[in-house]
């Protein structure tokens, strides 16, 4: 009746392993260390980044505790902070010679100190959020009115530019706030432009009407359409704003979406409230120019020269070389989008772009004008500019759609795609929640919140072995399971702990052993209504699961809707609370049954049980089980 089967059991121990494993990291601590990352997107850290850092080590006669290459970034780990600051010299010396220009970034961190059998087995400790390392924390509302206006500016020049194409004749196209007004003479253009916008324009609706003896055509984007338009904008801007945090070197940086407009921005570790902000709403701009194809231009290409008149020379992304033309034929306000897809002839990795209207106009010529020729791409941030690429004219590109291709990798279409369509911010932003939070008041709140934490599991487990004695007992080590698998869980999502969230733990230790409480007085219950120990083990657990059941569900709806529509400390909170929920249903009922069925299952002639004062009210005497 009460002995689980051996699968049962097995998966208690694998829990309990897996549990064990991934909560380890978190109590090894964090070691001094220097982070080694790339200042743009365009900057590769590779092998040959980890090799510069390891010598530039050893010629300041340093020696780390390890040194590797962990994703995009290197870390090295040192036993000291008077190490890690000298380290953090040595290595800044030799990867960035010129403070003027600025490859790799290279940054004080702290790392944990799990043993590497861990690490192989991405057994990793939690990220502490702002309030337990410290750091800044912005909240950015997007302008997404902007970015419609934006997008409507953009097709009205379209629709200016496909209407004379088609020989379409109008009285005139204008912008009105998000939508676009075009005057038509007669019913006959009416029907030929709204024919035309239907089939070249499918995110745009129109309606019409009779003006005098003209008539207006009004043209507005699809509900449809201007989500996606805002849903673009957004996720560029997140793109953005993780390339120019790079520049800061923050090692676990978060950036997410927050609602429809909003934007949460969070950096540990950074104190620098001004230089944040000046990274946040940093500008980047981006130009088309011709390639200066002249002898002394290719002669500057190689150093035997001086760059000619009227041109300049700049890097491409390999440390190439290129001069062009100080001419701008073309900047980032002339493109619209930027994807990366393939060549349909040659099935090469390629970067399509999309123009607006005076863009297309504009590159229609040049390239007719110019085939053969190259034509370089560059990116400018804060004053310095840097080739993207330079592909060869092969000829006329009218319609807005620009293809570059020609030696690249999907990694590398990729790349130039997110350059160029996250060189700025598809949308302004305006910082309307700002915090600022010291490192030593982190500390303070990490050892008050691990001392609520703590003594909270002990009042309850002090309370629960006085009261239900041996089943205390069994429901304390349930609880210290739950709160095992809880951490385990949050280690291995790679949540970011905060100090809501460890008030949520307190919380979760509080609800978890009420489903154990449950199941005590129902077991207590049934031995008052004279079932057998054995009998009463079994209905206590099966009836009083549809409680816990109910119980925990309604209060995982509750945590879902904070998590789903709170922002910043109330979602921290949400996500301990619902993986509470759920690691509790798992070493209140389960786990615990477990130690009970292993305890008292095995014996057949069972006559008490030790579960504290069982009160008999028909006979009003009391029996000790």
């Amino acid at each position: 009746m009460n002995r689980y089967p051996v699968w049962k059991y097995a998966i208690i121990v694998v829990a309990l392993l897996v549990g064990a494993l991934y909560t380890l990291p978190n109590f090894f601590g964090e070691a001094p260390a220097v982070q080694v990352s790339a200042a743009k997107p365009s900057q590769k850290v590779d092998s040959a980044t980890l090799a510069r850092v390891e010598d530039a080590l050893k010629a300041a006669g340093i020696a780390p505790q390890s040194l590797s290459q962990e994703g995009t970034s290197i870390r090295a780990r040192f036993d000291s902070t008077d190490t890690q600051l000298r380290a953090k010299d040595a290595i800044q010396k030799a990867l960035v010679p010129d403070a003027a220009d600025v490859p790799y970034v290279v940054a004080l961190n702290l790392v944990s100190r799990s043993p590497e059998w861990l690490s192989s087995l991405h057994a990793v400790p939690m990220y502490l959020g702002l309030d337990l390392r410290g750091g800044v924390h912005f909240m950015l509302q997007v302008d997404m009115p902007a970015a419609l206006t934006k997008k409507a500016e953009s097709l009205a020049g379209d629709i200016r530019t496909v209407l004379r194409e088609k020989n379409v004749r109008h009285g005139g196209i204008s912008r009105n706030g998000q939508t676009i007004e075009i005057r038509l003479r007669d019913t006959a253009t009416l029907d030929a432009a709204k024919r035309v916008i239907a089939e070249q324009f499918t995110e745009l609706q129109t309606t019409d009407a009779a003006e005098g003896s003209d008539y207006k055509l009004v043209a507005s984007i699809k509900p449809q359409a201007q989500r996606t338009v805002q849903d673009q904008a957004l996720k560029q801007n997140i793109t953005t704003l993780h390339n120019r945090i790079n520049e800061l070197g923050v090692a676990e940086p978060v950036i997410q979406q927050q609602g429809l407009d909003r934007i949460v921005v969070q950096l540990p570790g950074v104190q620098d409230t001004a230089k944040a902000k000046d990274i946040l709403g940093r500008t980047a701009t981006l130009e088309v120019r011709m390639v200066d194809e002249s002898a002394e231009a290719r002669g500057a290409e190689i150093g035997n020269g001086m760059v000619p008149f009227g041109s300049e020379r700049f890097l491409e992304r390999s440390g190439q070389p290129v001069v062009v033309k100080k001419q701008v034929i073309l900047t980032g306000d002339n493109l619209t989008d930027a994807q990366p897809g393939f060549d349909n002839q040659t099935q090469e990795a390629a970067v399509h772009l999309t123009l607006d209207a005076k863009g297309a106009r504009i590159f229609k010529d040049v390239t007719r004008e110019s085939v053969g020729k190259r034509m370089a791409i560059l990116l400018f941030e804060k004053g310095k500019g840097e080739v993207v690429t330079a592909p060869v004219i092969r000829s006329e590109i009218g319609g807005g759609r620009v293809q570059i291709s020609g030696r690249m990798t999907t990694m590398e279409a990729n790349d130039t795609a997110l350059l160029l369509r996250a060189g700025s911010l598809a949308a302004p932003m305006e910082i309307i929640e700002e915090r600022t939070i010291g490192p030593s008041l982190g500390a303070e709140n990490i050892a008050k919140g691990f001392a609520s934490v703590t003594w909270g599991f002990v009042a309850v487990a002090v309370f629960m072995c006085i009261y239900y004695m041996l089943f205390g007992i069994f429901s304390s080590v349930a609880l210290a399971v739950n709160l095992l698998l809880l951490v385990a869980v949050l280690s291995m999502l790679q949540a970011t702990l905060t100090l809501p969230g460890m008030a949520a733990m307190a919380l979760v230790l509080g609800m978890a052993i009420d489903a154990n409480v449950l199941i005590n007085e129902r077991v207590r219950e049934e031995l008052r209504n004279g079932a057998s120990p054995q009998a009463a083990i079994h209905a206590g657990y099966d009836r009083a699961w549809a409680t816990i059941l109910d119980s925990n569900v309604t209060t995982l709806i509750a945590g879902l809707a904070l998590l789903a529509f709170g922002s910043g400390p109330v979602r921290g909170f949400a996500v301990v609370h619902c993986l509470g929920i759920l690691t509790s249903m798992f070493s209140g009922v389960f786990f615990s049954r477990g130690l009970v069925n292993f305890w008292y299952g095995r014996q057949k002639k069972l006559k008490s049980v030790s579960i504290g004062t069982v009160w008999r009210a028909e006979s009003d005497t009391s029996a000790k089980r």
